[in-house]
């Protein structure tokens, strides 16, 4: 029963995933597209621990953290250079 329950979880981030792309290309603005590629780290990260789940390895979860840390930073700067042309002042 679990494994049906990961599989659909798979899935579900998996399309998840793809629209949150389609917003990416399709975004009317830049901060649609903003949002989109900050919800597209969030995905890969879920997608990663249900992959860590499935194959019942620690690594995928270090990773994952690393890529949390990595998602979160890139976010925040790239939201202040659309704002204010510039990241550190």
């Amino acid at each position: 029963m679990i494994d049906i329950a990961l599989y659909l979880a798979l899935g579900a981030v998996g399309l998840s995933q793809i629209l949150a792309m389609v917003r990416l290309v399709m975004g009317p603005h830049i901060g649609d597209r903003i949002l989109a590629l900050d919800t597209m780290v969030i995905n890969a990260i879920g997608l990663i621990v249900l992959l860590g789940i499935a194959l019942g390895t620690q690594i995928y979860f270090e990773s994952a953290m690393i890529i949390a840390m990595l998602g979160f930073v890139s976010t925040v700067a790239l939201a202040r250079f659309v704002l204010r042309g510039d990241i550190i002042e």
